[in-house]
Formats: structure tokens, sequence, C-alpha cells
């Protein structure tokens, strides 16, 4: 299969912030053969990707903000030269740089690499989250990253990820490889008002984390009922229970599906059924073309036929894998997910849950604080839902206690309570959970 988009997904609508047209339209960079793209926006993004997408280049996207001097520097002794595209009237202001001219959509500056190997035409570079020390380098190509087989119904995606992560790329490739399928993307400032922009160009499908759901659902539930959805894709964070119900009671005729992926691991379960976890029958299933899903001391192991070049045949995802009612739940970090309270432990995820459920509960967090004598207590960060019209009580710290009390144990019950009037989200689109 041609990775080029000038074959019959060609004439897939692309719209950014500065640009709706298609992938043909789309104007290339001058790109060397190996490249760290720093993009200012997802306009950069796609153009790198329009122009690496002939499977001559070898390519890494980030966000600007992602690309540190420290990781550059790493980048440019592994062999990749970093690009920014100049501002226009000014410079990238990224050190020193030799301008090149790009005679189809202004200058870039290149900052070229300080050790000379061949580059590897086609392969893709994925910067992991971080979230667990510094960011990992993972190889893929379009091909690894294209998990999307088959004829698809017409859509057009909303794609709000960041440049270069893995479900930006998910998105990306739909685009890229099929036809019909069109993709709005959606910038960190356009984060409060994207409905309104989704339901203007049309929007049928849309791709985000529970944490994005979560806040557009609190901001302006009624923006985001409006929009004709026919799938609703949820990823990259624990997917529980209450935000997959809120989902499917307000688009009842979509197909609500959440995702299992990493940049390690590739795409490796995916479930369509509006419940929490997946199947335990999964387990241990082997099938041609699909993970093989186990769980070894209460974490997640996965054999991915779609992982990264390098990574291990029999990942250790170190996410916490639990089976409850013939459902294996995913509802958080093995290493962050356990508090001791004076030798109990008490699971965070579980009291997440549990506060969750509290339908005057938009959004929680949940973790260990130091404490003497007992080690540590739970404590809770918590967005309540929004009440409209005089004489509603606010929610209070005892109430959520009384609740959290009738459906826990003692040492779980969180002991501090901090209310935020706005749902935290990081570029990632992730809360820290």
């Amino acid at each position: 299969m041609s990775p080029s988009p000038a074959g019959h997904a060609a004439g897939n609508r692309v719209v950014t912030q500065d640009f709706d047209g298609t992938w043909e339209q789309l104007q290339s960079l001058p790109l060397p053969p190996s490249s760290a793209l720093a993009a200012r926006h997802h306009l950069d993004a796609v153009r790198a990707v329009r122009t690496a997408a002939d499977g001559a280049h070898e390519l890494l996207v980030a966000g600007r903000s992602r690309l540190t001097a420290d990781l550059r520097d790493e980048l440019r002794a592994e062999g990749l030269a970093v690009v920014d595209v100049v501002d226009v009237g000014g410079s990238a202001d990224t050190g020193d740089a030799a301008d090149v001219g790009d005679t189809t959509g202004g200058p870039v500056e290149v900052t070229s690499p300080t050790t000379d190997r061949e580059p590897v035409p086609g392969r893709v570079w994925l910067l992991t989250s971080g979230s667990t020390g510094r960011p990992k380098r993972v190889a893929h190509t379009l091909d690894s990253l294209t998990t999307v087989g088959g004829d698809q119904p017409p859509r057009t995606w909303l794609c709000p990820y960041a440049h270069g992560a893995y479900a930006w790329w998910q998105v990306v490739t739909l685009g890229l490889r099929h036809p019909g399928q069109d993709i709005l993307f959606v910038e960190p400032d356009e984060l409060d008002t994207w409905p309104a922009r989704a339901l203007e160009v049309g929007v049928t499908a849309a791709s985000g984390t529970p944490t994005f759901w979560r806040q557009a659902l609190y901001r302006d539930p009624d923006a985001v009922a409006a929009l004709p959805l026919e799938q609703v894709t949820l990823g990259g964070e624990p997917v529980d229970q209450a935000i997959l119900t809120r989902l499917t009671e307000l688009f009842p005729a979509a197909r609500v599906s959440w995702i299992y992926a990493s940049s390690e691991a590739g795409a490796s379960i995916a479930v369509h059924d509006g419940l929490a976890g997946f199947p335990a029958a999964w387990l241990g299933r082997q099938q041609e073309g699909r993970a093989r899903l186990d769980v070894v001391d209460g974490e997640l192991v996965i054999a991915s036929p779609r992982r990264g070049a390098g990574v291990d045949d029999v990942l250790r995802t170190g996410d916490r894998a639990e089976v409850v009612d013939g459902r294996v739940l995913l509802p958080g970090r093995v290493a962050s997910d356990e508090i001791n309270v004076g030798g109990a432990k008490a699971s965070a995820a579980q009291v997440r849950a549990v506060l969750l459920d509290h339908p005057r509960v938009a959004w929680a967090a949940v973790r260990g604080r130091r404490a003497p004598i007992v080690g540590s207590i739970v404590t809770a960060d918590v967005v309540p839902v929004r009440t409209d019209g005089p004489g509603t009580d606010p929610l209070t710290e005892a109430d959520l206690s009384a609740w959290c009390t009738d459906r826990l144990p003692d040492h779980a019950v969180p002991r501090r309570v901090r209310f935020l009037d706005q749902i935290p989200i990081k570029e990632s689109l992730k809360s820290d959970v």
C-alpha cells in the first residue's frame, strides 16, 4: 500500500486554523532526509506528513514546546536535523540554524545533526509521553501506525491531540490512507470553543481522552450534544464506566469505543460495547494480527504485532489490571495506584471511581498524602457538576465523605477534599490521575 496521499485519499479534506483544503493541496516542507519537526501548530505538522508520505524521509513530529534545548541536542546527536518553520516576519529563534528557502510555503530553519548517519527511509519516530520519566523515542512506520483496515464509512473526524502523539497519528493515518476520511484539527487554544467549529465543519466522528470529553461536557454540554456524531472514541487514560455511560446516553445513535494504545505497544485493544474494560475471554487469545493480552501479577502484559521497532515481544505495560465480573478493568498505573494507610492498602483508582459515581461530581483525582502515624492518607481533588438555579446547596466535603463511607472501607475514605472550579487538562489532553 503506497503511503502517498496522491492516490485515492488525496481529496480528503484537511482543516486547521489556517488551512481548509485537501492533502493534495497542502504545501510540502523542504525537509532534510532525517528530520525532527518542531511544530508550531497542526498545519506545520500535516505539511511535514504530506512531505514524508512518499516514504523517502525519516521523520519525528512534536510540538515546539516539547522539543526542549537538551532534547534537540539529543536528536541531533542521533542524526536528526531539527526543523523549525519560521514565523512570518521573524525567526524561530532556536539558536545556530541555517535558513532554507521554502518555495512552497515560507522559510524554515534547519539545525544540522551533530552525528552523520544514513537516513532510514519511511521511519516515523514517536516520543513517549514521559509520564514515567524522560520521553523515549519509539520507531514506527506509516504502515505500523495505520491500524484501521478495510472500507470505512465516510466521516469527518475531530482531532484535538498534540502534534505527533500516537493518538494524533491514528487519526492522521485514517485521513492519509482511507478515502472519505476528513479531519478537523483543534489547537489547544480552541478547547473552549471546538464544538461550534466542529458543527460548522460537519464533524461526525470525534476522538479524545476521557478528560477531554469531561471538560467539554462540563463547559458546554448543549453544544456537544448538538453534534451529529456517529463515532465517539476515547483513549489515552483509564476509561471508566461513568464517562462511557454519559457519552452513550448523549449520542444514542453513535458507536462509542475505547482504545488501548501506546507508542510502544501500538493499538492493542478496541472495545465497542459501551462497557469499561474488555471481556476476560480475550485473555490468552491468539489471533492473526491481534495482540495477545495477559494479566501477570495484576499488570496488563501485551504481545502486540503493532509494537514499535525494538520493543520487547512481550511488553509489561505498567497498567494495573483486575478481573471483575468477567471484565478486565484497567483502572490506572501500578506504580501510583496503591496508597498505604497505616498498613492497609487503598486503591486510588477505586476511590476515584466511587467519587465519579456521585451524580454531582464532574471530575476527580485521588492520591496519597504523607501523614504522621499512618504514613499516608487518601486525598482527592474534585470538580463539582455545575448547578443552575437558586437554592442549590453546594457540594461539600461532608457530602462526599458520607458517600464514600457507604461504599469504601474506612481507610480508603478521603480525609481531605479540595474543590476546583475547572477540570485541569494538560497539553496531552490528560489529567494527573
